[in-house]
């Protein structure tokens, strides 16, 4: 599994944005990147030494970022 992380906690974990989704490893652009990212949203969350940081003010990428580009 991709970032060590076990395959039955990847499928409950989500985006604790409003407009929340699945996660997924990786990020589109890298899919080995220590990252998962939203399939609803498409904020990316780190993965820092196997734990999983899911922090909106952590996060990159999402509809913030796309309206201020």
């Amino acid at each position: 599994m991709p970032l060590g992380l076990d395959a039955d906690l990847l499928e409950i974990l989500a985006c604790p944005a409003p407009d929340h989704g699945a996660l997924r490893p990786g990020t589109p652009e890298d899919a080995d990147a220590a990252a998962l990212t939203c399939t609803v949203c498409g904020r990316r969350y780190p993965v820092t030494d196997g734990i999983p940081v899911l922090l909106l003010s952590e996060a990159t990428g999402g509809p913030e970022q796309s309206a201020q580009g």
